[in-house]
């Protein structure tokens, strides 16, 4: 095993190496854990941790999630303190999802990055008291079986969401974040990612993805207003696209429910949106756009101008004689490598301390110039989010939501 200085990426031994004696697994034991793992509660997963690294010949491990706004890794152990996302190993392990090892007195950390499909979740430390290529493929082993447990409890614990919180939320965004799905989804075909601000105090903006198949549908909803109805209205628009894409409904259909459920349950309100349905096979994008800002696609580094436009239709909700029937719908063939950016105004209106906008010119030459140089997706968005919150001195005017997805069949 060579180690560079610094905390550098491991070049591990061949991938059958023989692992010494003291790396041997109590398998008997450690299948013992994994059964025990299915009824634990989430706050036993720090000792749970440490017992499955024990059977796996390891030392201690120890986990950590990244908080809502993506700025620190909070430990499930609550007498340590949290570790900043940019400038610590544990950071960097978590934004390029590679793993980072660092020199520990006798022993050293492995930072193992914990991701359930495409969402990052936070990183583990595994402590060994040695490194060789058993140890690597049992750390990422296990980083891969709590990234699951965790997935499969946080959808019932507010133990772990309120871990990942560093503010007090306010009802409109607790309301709605209860409906957004998670931020980054993904297959060996495409991925779709977002990201939304103020995380505490969101109330109109939302984002919903969904793979059904070969399909990738997306959708971002920007509600008027920023109170409890204006989170209600998008949750109500959220939960009736839902509805018809499960039931099978074509783009259309999904909003023509919409419009119905808004005019039926809240007839007062409304929302902007795009709502895009792409066949990850043939690269078929099919999308409605609802009064919202025209979807914009990169290609090749560059923004291709009004590839994405298509004629003004009124918001969503506004069904009678200011709705068209049905719904128009656009269609385009995408190439391997095209990104498809949705967003909501408050991010390009962003303002700094003199009044300047941040702009569509500043947000998408962000996106093109971290993609190109070698961030993912993800992260593309992450850095975006801090950029713009920083311009305007962390005091959003209004939400601000992104959403990305790529097209890569190339990958497949």
């Amino acid at each position: 095993m060579r180690l560079e200085r610094e905390g550098v990426i491991p070049v591990p031994d061949p991938p059958h190496a023989p692992a010494g004696p003291d790396t041997a697994v109590d398998e008997t034991r450690l299948e013992e854990l994994i059964i025990e793992a299915q009824t634990s509660l989430p706050f036993e997963l720090p000792d749970l941790a440490n017992r499955c690294a024990s059977a796996l010949g390891l030392g201690t491990a120890l986990i950590y999630l990244v908080d809502l706004q993506q700025q620190l890794l909070i430990p499930l152990d609550e007498t340590l303190e949290p570790l900043l996302v940019e400038g610590s190993l544990a950071g960097w392990a978590y934004r390029t999802v590679t793993p980072r090892v660092a020199d520990a007195g006798d022993d050293v950390i492995i930072w193992m990055p914990l991701v359930d499909g495409a969402e990052r979740l936070g990183v583990l430390a595994v402590r060994t008291a040695s490194l060789d290529g058993a140890r690597m493929r049992r750390s990422r082993m296990l980083a891969y079986l709590f990234a699951m447990l965790i997935t499969s409890k946080r959808a019932y614990s507010d133990w772990l969401a309120a871990r990942a919180r560093t503010a007090t939320m306010r009802l409109p965004a607790e309301m709605l974040r209860a409906f957004l799905p998670s931020h980054t989804i993904g297959s060996s075909r495409c991925v779709s990612t977002a990201v939304l601000e103020p995380a505490y105090d969101v109330a109109g903006d939302a984002f919903d993805h969904s793979v059904v198949k070969n399909i990738l549908h997306t959708m971002i909803l920007d509600s008027m207003g920023h109170d409890l109805n204006s989170g209600l209205t998008t949750s109500v628009a959220m939960a009736a696209a839902r509805n018809a894409r499960r039931g099978g409904g074509d783009l259309a259909d999904i909003v023509g429910s919409v419009d119905q459920a808004l005019a039926q349950w809240l007839p007062d309100h409304f929302c902007t949106g795009v709502l895009c349905r792409l066949d990850a096979l043939t690269g078929v994008l099919r999308w409605v756009n609802c009064g919202h800002p025209p979807p914009l696609l990169i290609r090749g580094e560059r923004v291709l101008d009004g590839a994405l436009d298509s004629p003004p239709q009124p918001p969503i909700g506004l069904v009678g004689q200011l709705a068209p029937a049905p719904r128009q719908v656009h269609e385009t063939t995408l190439e391997p490598g095209d990104c498809v950016l949705l967003y909501t105004d408050g991010v390009v209106e962003a303002r700094d301390a003199d009044g300047a906008e941040f702009g569509l010119d500043r947000f998408t030459d962000f996106i093109i110039r971290s993609s190109a140089a070698g961030q993912r997706p993800a992260e593309v968005l992450r850095l975006l989010i801090h950029a713009i919150l920083d311009y305007q001195r962390n005091q959003l005017r209004d939400d601000a939501t992104i959403q990305l997805f790529e097209w890569r069949p190339q990958y497949q």
